[in-house]
């Protein structure tokens, strides 16, 4: 996780690649579908394009094998102020990137 987070503050296309096997599936569970490959993940993260100092993220492993890991985080942003539940199942090679890499988030209510 700490490299994912380095890839997100960054939004380095090496950082980005390093998590990620070159034929790994990246599934942001969106209408948009999942992100095949080096070229089209690193190319869908930057368009998101994060400040690195608009946000906090926290995270906790619940589970963590060699081949698997189910992380739950929060993300707060502060302009505009949001937070939201992340829960990321993530299945490695074994080499240690990521081959596919599911998220699930949730806007938590205000308050």
């Amino acid at each position: 996780m700490d490299g994912y987070v380095l890839a997100w503050s960054s939004n380095d296309a090496a950082h980005i690649a390093a998590l990620f096997t070159p034929d790994a599936v990246y599934d942001p569970q969106t209408a948009e579908g999942e992100w095949h490959g080096h070229g089209e993940i690193i190319r869908r993260w930057q368009e998101i394009d994060d400040d690195e100092d608009n946000w906090e993220f926290e995270w906790i492993p619940l589970v963590e094998t060699d081949d698997l890991a189910i992380v739950v985080g929060k993300t707060q942003y502060r302009e505009p102020p949001v937070r939201y539940r992340n829960l990321f199942v993530i299945r490695f090679a074994e080499d240690g990137r990521c081959r596919d890499f599911t998220e699930w988030y949730i806007e938590e209510e205000a308050g």
